[in-house]
């Protein structure tokens, strides 16, 4: 039924099945990180009888015993637990910058000494091939890029999207989709921060929040558009974040409609480089359709230009409400509905219908504005979404039963 040929190319396009977690090694990994949390507190109680030299040498043998000993599970094929010792040899290397640099008075650099940290947790992942360590990796460059934001404001903080590119390129290197999630989660804190940066005050951090989810779904639909399978993994990981991303974000503009009253909303409530992240996230979307000619993929790029576009429409005024930017985000997340009904990826579906939720709770519950006004929007809005649905009744073939 399948040739050896056919049987090689699916072996190349599909990752490695990962060992099975059986109850040993479950039981295993409890008792490794008793006896991890034992060695550091018998350490932290005898902390200062033991002299400078000697801590140093304890620190050092906590990272060259954690990853022998992972390299000694590696060689016997136990690679849970050869990930497990990686991790926590690059928690102690961790511990150790801030020991070292307590015992002998260094510079008070925290920052920096995240940045030496995550480096480290880099070169482990790296030569080990260790998930924990790159979670590890990115958890400390995701403080290290916060801390420089609120004690420099720079924004945005491109040192750490350099950072973020490597662990992308190890997770495509290791065509593993645990190693996607956390490339996809580091991506999250990072506009977060950058839209509540003090300041960007005369700027709407919905709004920015709203470009970071277009770039994230834009380039996580490209990349699953790609003919490499290991981009495809990578991205339909993105792309699901990105989807999730975007429905928060479309609910989180709806709700903060007052907050808008009292700035200047529109495109001036975006910084450039923000709106240029925005603009290249709709692009890749709609190179992704048309290389792949899907109408889902079309659909999902059209989810994001209307997220963008509410953010543009968002003009509200002293006595009235944006009733069209409420009409462009509910569009919005119908188009990612239909999008992942299409595709049938079921995340897109989920986000879709949260995002949907979420909104028409927004517009009903808003602490301000009149209720009747948006009872009768809710109606024109159902009046013509159910118009809709007969006519595509109507002219979409329906398959038999």
């Amino acid at each position: 039924m399948i040739t050896p040929a056919a049987l090689a190319a699916i072996r190349r396009a599909l990752p490695p099945l990962a060992p099975d977690i059986n109850i040993p090694v479950v039981v295993a990994i409890v008792g490794g990180l008793l006896i991890a949390a034992a060695f550091l507190a018998f350490v932290a109680a005898h902390w200062t009888e033991f002299a400078r030299l000697s801590r140093f040498a304890i620190l050092v043998a906590g990272i060259v015993s954690a990853n022998g000993l992972g390299a000694w599970f590696a060689r016997a094929g136990r690679s849970v637990l050869a990930d497990l010792c990686a991790s926590i040899g690059s928690i102690i290397f961790g511990a150790g910058i801030v020991l070292v640099g307590q015992m002998y008075h260094l510079g008070e650099d925290f920052a920096g000494g995240m940045l030496l940290w995550a480096g480290g947790a880099f070169a482990a992942a790296a030569l080990t091939n260790s998930r924990g360590a790159l979670a590890v990796g990115l958890a400390a460059g995701s403080v290290w890029s916060a801390m420089r934001v609120f004690d420099t404001h720079d924004v945005p903080h491109l040192p750490f999207v350099a950072l973020w590119l490597i662990a992308a390129g190890l997770a495509l290197a290791w065509n593993s989709r645990t190693a996607a999630h956390l490339v996809a989660l580091a991506a999250l804190p990072w506009w977060i921060v950058a839209a509540l940066e003090p300041d960007l005050d005369h700027f709407q951090p919905s709004f920015v929040l709203a470009d970071g989810a277009a770039l994230l779904f834009g380039g996580g639909l490209a990349l699953a558009a790609a003919p490499w399978p290991r981009a495809v993994c990578v991205g339909a990981v993105l792309s699901t974040y990105g989807a999730f991303s975007l429905a928060g974000v479309a609910i989180l503009e709806v709700a903060t409609t007052y907050d808008l009253f009292g700035i200047h909303a529109g495109a001036a409530s975006q910084p450039l480089w923000a709106i240029s992240c925005g603009v290249a996230g709709a692009i890749f979307a709609l190179a992704a359709a048309a290389m792949t000619r899907r109408a889902g993929v079309a659909f999902a790029g059209s989810a994001i230009g209307l997220v963008l576009v509410a953010a543009v429409a968002w003009t509200p005024t002293r006595r009235g409400e944006p009733w069209l930017a409420y009409a462009v985000e509910l569009c919005a997340m119908v188009c990612l509905v239909i999008s992942g009904m299409i595709d049938a990826a079921r995340p897109r579906i989920v986000a879709g219908w949260l995002g949907i939720a979420g909104v028409i709770a927004a517009i009903t519950w808003a602490v301000k504005g009149s209720l009747l006004h948006r009872s009768a929007f809710l109606a024109a809005a159902g009046a013509v979404t159910g118009a809709l649905a007969l006519v595509l009744n109507r002219l979409l073939p329906r398959t038999s039963e």
